[in-house]
Order: C-alpha cells, then structure tokens, then sequence
C-alpha cells in the first residue's frame, strides 16, 4: 500500500550493503552524510559523488573514497578534476547533463539529493525514472515540481525517504501508522537569529547577523531561509506532497530549542513527536539507513539540561516570506516554482549585499504577481517558469541599484 508518497514498496534487505550516490557531496549535508556512510562500512559504499563547483573538495573526496564515478557541474573545472584523478580507476565527467546521465548506472542503489535549490530537479527526476531510492535534502524539487516527481516515484515504485529534520520526524512518527489518516502535522521552526524582532529591527540586518543560526549548522542559502522563515514555508509545501496533506493539514510552530523536531496528530488527537538533538547527521543516517535504526555515537538529548521545552506561534506579519509560502502551498500550480526561483536569487543578492534583508520578501512577492499562473505545468512549464522569473527577480535588482547609484 501507498498511502503517502515515500513508497514503502518492496522495502530494502536490512542485510544488503547500499551503494550510494551523493549528489552534493561537497555541500553540508554532503559532507555529513559521508561521515555517516564512514561509520557504517558495512552497510554503505559510495558509489558516485558531486559537486557544483568545489572541485578542491571533490578532489580529496573521490581519492579518499574511490568511486566509481564524479561529476564537476561546472565545466571550466573538468581538467582539474580529471588531470588529479587520472591516475585513479574513477570515471570523471563535467556538466549539468551529466548529473543527470551518471543517475542511470545500474551499481546505484540510493541516491541522496542534497545539491541546493532548483538545480536538483533534473537528476533527481532522472533517478527516480531510473528506478533509483531517493534520500531527498533537496526541498526544491517537491516545492517546485512535488505532483510530478511524486507522480513519478508512484510510477517507477521508487521510495523517497526524507532527509529534513523536519519531514524525517513526520516520516518516524509515522511508523506503525500507515492505515490511520493523519489529522494535522507541525513543523517545529527555531525561529531562528532574528525571533522575536520586528520589522524596525529587520530593515538593517546584515549577512553576517542572518548566518548565525542559534542551533543548526547549515549552508548559507538555508541559513538565510531559516532567518526569513522562507524555509517553513518551503517545508511546509514539501510536506503536502510528501505526505498527501491539504493545506489545513500543515501547520508551523516556534519551538526555540530544536528538542521536537515535527509532531503528527491523529484523528483522535493523539500526537506523536520526535525529538532529539539537533544534529542533521541523525535524519540523514535514518534515510539512508530505513528501515534499520543503526547505532550511532550521536550525542543524547538530557532532560536534566532542559529545563523547559517552549513553543509560539510564527510571525507571519513581519516574515512574509512565510506568509507567501502559504499563499504558494494554498494557490499551487507554478505558483511555488515562482516563489522559490525568486527565493534563490533574492538570498543571493543579500548575500552580496545588493538588497536588505526585508527587501527579499518585496522582490519575492513581485515576482508572484508579475509571472503567469499556470495551473496544472508540465516539466517544461516548470523550467520555463523557473528562468523567467529569475530573468525578472535580476531585473528589479538592477532597478534597485541603478535607482542607488
């Protein structure tokens, strides 16, 4: 039965070693998962890594690991990659092309997604055409595309095993429940650095404020996310997908500690939560790992060190960015590939400190009511969305700047 969509079709050996592909090795969540895969020998084997553009750290990955193949998406790195690898038995190919290709060897049992933003819909489609198990930590590709790469996954019998803090609780809490209809899901948020501010404060953060996240150590781009709370509402659209919700069904709560990291609540208002410390490696060896719980070294979480486990209700008014999300999550269409394209380049204009930090929200909401609905995209819709609105998110940058100047 395929009651949410993660599968839970033909459910893996807990004895057969997995090979694994890393798309993203170099990023956070990459690298975590390799110190996972390191723990466990027995139970993992790399089998492919990439990156966009670190070819440095690829470099050192694939001679420490031996795969059988590496991908620099970045072309202009080819030689580099090649030339220090050439006296290794490692396949090296470049381009955004090949990320895709490299997802049909038949030697790939799992493929986890943990390449940021847009960029992970294209391999991941081609994966999970290809009959590969997908631990996702790319949101972007259910945000973006969620009815297409689930319709897909139903189709081929592919798993997708959640990597999030979040939709991993969801997925745990979920064990032993598959024939009891969820009644509600909270995504527990920290808030992040900025709980609590108001837009006074907001309108003169700088990047250096917004990357220091009180519990999480995360990329820069989820950092950010996290500061604007763009990340609940990306969250909170992965799940409908991931677990066959409405809107109403989606809720967002302020839990500071990072102790609870999602609670489901049944029809009869039971509710199940997961918790422990905040610690990405644990979802990520719980997806790679399903349906095993593996033993870890993982710090544990003391009660005698929590005095108290609060929660509070989000600030939408002053964090628009989650209240367009839920506009997005509620509309649908192509209205989250919108949000999230103009997402990707508003975080990267703070980054480079070309806009403020409540100026994202403006240039977001911009884009939502300039580019067209489109109700029900294709794969094509989708991409052509995707580059027209970061044609248009680009546009009113440089109209910002040259208005400055």
């Amino acid at each position: 039965m395929q009651k949410y969509n993660l599968g839970y079709i033909c459910q893996p050996s807990a004895n057969v070693k997995k090979s694994i592909a890393i798309l993203g090795s170099t990023g956070s969540i990459g690298t975590q998962a390799l110190e996972v895969i390191a723990s466990h020998p027995e139970k993992f084997s790399v089998e492919v890594l990439t990156s966009n553009s670190n070819a440095d750290l690829l470099i050192e990955q694939s001679i420490l690991l031996q795969p059988n193949a590496v991908v620099i998406a970045d072309e202009k790195k080819y030689h580099q990659v090649k030339t220090a690898l050439e006296k290794f038995p490692i396949k090296v190919f470049a381009g955004d092309a090949a990320l895709s290709q490299v997802m049909e060897m038949e030697t790939i049992d799992m493929v986890l997604t943990a390449v940021v933003g847009f960029a992970g819909l294209k391999p991941t489609l081609a994966a999970i055409n290809a009959g590969k198990q997908i631990a996702l930590a790319n949101k972007e590709t259910l945000v973006v595309a969620g009815e297409l790469v689930t319709a897909l996954a139903k189709e081929k019998a592919v798993n997708i095993y959640p990597v999030d803090s979040e939709h991993s609780a969801i997925f745990q809490c979920l064990a032993g429940e598959w024939n009891n209809p969820i009644e509600k899901i909270y995504l527990t948020a920290s808030g992040g650095p900025f709980r609590g501010k108001d837009k006074a404060f907001l309108t003169t953060v700088k990047k250096e404020q917004a990357l220091k996240h009180p519990n999480w150590d995360m990329g820069a781009k989820i950092t950010i996310d996290s500061a604007s709370m763009m990340n609940k509402g990306l969250e909170m659209i992965e799940a409908k997908w991931l677990f066959h919700l409405t809107p109403d069904q989606i809720d967002v709560i302020i839990h500071p500690q990072s102790i609870i990291h999602s609670i489901v609540q049944f029809r009869d208002g039971s509710m199940k939560a997961q918790m422990g410390l905040p610690d990405m490696k644990l979802p990520i060896q719980y997806a790679l790992g399903y349906p095993d719980r593996l033993k870890s070294t993982f710090p544990r979480f003391d009660f005698a060190n929590y005095s108290s486990l609060t929660f509070e209700k989000p600030d939408s008014t002053t964090f628009r960015n989650l209240a367009l999300s839920i506009v997005a999550l509620q509309k649908g269409g192509n209205l989250p590939c919108i949000l999230n394209a103009a997402n990707e380049i508003a975080v990267a204009a703070f980054l480079k400190d070309q806009i403020g930090f409540l100026e994202m929200s403006d240039l977001i909401e911009e884009c939502m009511s300039a580019i067209k609905f489109i109700e029900h995209p294709t794969l094509e819709d989708y991409i052509h969305t995707d580059h027209e609105t970061r044609i248009k998110a680009k546009e009113w940058i440089e109209k910002k700047l040259t208005v400055i100047r």
